[in-house]
């Protein structure tokens, strides 16, 4: 009788493209018992099923693009506390006016944690979505005390990887946690007088140089022109940049 530890990581090797043949190699498990470990994968534990950065080859999370996204919610306004037993609390707040932002981070926390139950928080004003993992470090390395602001946050090589694939849904997840989309009025004198114009824009805000740079980088990579609005916030302005955002955001997010 193999022990749920070895079935694990025989069949991360497996996700890692390795023959049975190898993995039987490299574990000393029979190949008709991979065999049959690989026909009923629900035999695995769920610890197991919920980190792919601690199979014995680490890999990548997946979904690919809702890891983009809940990494933009933990960059733009989430955090990560250690509890006991080394369990981790990844939490994201939500605006209260916006419930279909709330869901959407709730169900972006059970895609890529299915293992991790979610759970919501009333507070003033917002909504606290949040879940419990010993695995929380292993897929925000960024995670570290103090505040994000005070401390150097880059991108693990993996990381980069992930972003660069979906900077759309990176973005839509740094928005929907620490931005908005809204309406600029301004105001013109003419010689045939006062006039008024309205356009929407986006904004994000956020205290750490280096999230926004991720941020800009990420605008980048989707063509989308940008500019910082003040030292610590960054603006997506021109009609064509706000019409090409909204295909990954909505206008009505």
């Amino acid at each position: 009788m193999h022990d749920r530890t070895l079935r694990n990581r025989t069949l991360r090797l497996l996700e890692a493209g390795l023959s049975v043949g190898e993995a039987s190699r490299q574990t000393g498990v029979s190949l008709s018992t991979i065999r049959r470990w690989r026909e009923v994968p629900e035999s695995r534990s769920p610890t197991a099923r919920g980190c792919a950065r601690c199979a014995p080859i680490p890999l990548s999370p997946t979904p690919a693009d809702g890891y983009a996204q809940l990494l933009g919610l933990y960059l733009g306004d989430g955090h990560i506390v250690r509890c006991l037993k080394g369990v981790h609390l990844l939490t994201v707040y939500c605006d209260d006016s916006r419930p279909g932002l709330i869901e959407e981070a709730a169900a972006t926390m059970a895609r890529v944690m299915p293992a991790s139950a979610v759970s919501r928080r009333r507070r003033n004003g917002c909504t606290e979505v949040k879940s419990l993992s010993k695995h929380r470090p292993h897929l925000f390395p960024q995670h570290g005390p103090g505040k994000k602001h005070e401390r150097s946050i880059v991108l693990e090589p993996w990381q980069r990887e992930i972003v660069s694939a979906h900077p759309g849904r990176f973005v839509r997840g740094l928005i929907h946690s620490d931005g908005w989309r809204g309406t600029n009025r301004v105001r013109r004198v003419l010689p045939s007088g006062v006039r008024w114009y309205e356009y929407p824009r986006y904004h994000f805000k956020n205290e750490s140089p280096d999230i926004l740079a991720l941020c800009g980088e990420a605008l980048d990579l989707l063509g989308v022109a940008w500019r910082f609005n003040n030292r610590n916030e960054l603006s997506v302005a021109r009609r064509e940049a706000v019409e090409l955002l909204d295909l990954h955001i909505g206008p009505k997010y």
